[in-house]
């Protein structure tokens, strides 16, 4: 197996879920920061586009989740 094989498998390993979710926790900092900006500035396309962002990382986290649990279930380690 080659590097690049290697590392394209990476990212749906365990360590690398996890890694996914921590990113996501550091979006989630920039996008409370946007609905304080725009709830300050009285700016509702900036509020929304931010709600907008939120709903997409909640999504993605939720996925990536998902994806932990099952990568659990196929270990045999685990039950």
């Amino acid at each position: 197996m080659s590097k690049i094989e290697k590392a394209k498998g990476w990212k749906h390993s365990k360590p690398g879920l996890w890694l996914s979710i921590g990113t996501s926790a550091f979006g989630a900092i920039s996008i409370a920061k946007d609905i304080r900006g725009a709830r300050a500035d009285n700016d509702t396309l900036k509020l929304i586009n931010a709600v907008v962002g939120a709903a997409a990382l909640i999504t993605g986290t939720a996925l990536l989740v998902r994806e932990l649990k099952r990568l659990g279930d196929d270990d045999v380690l685990l039950g």
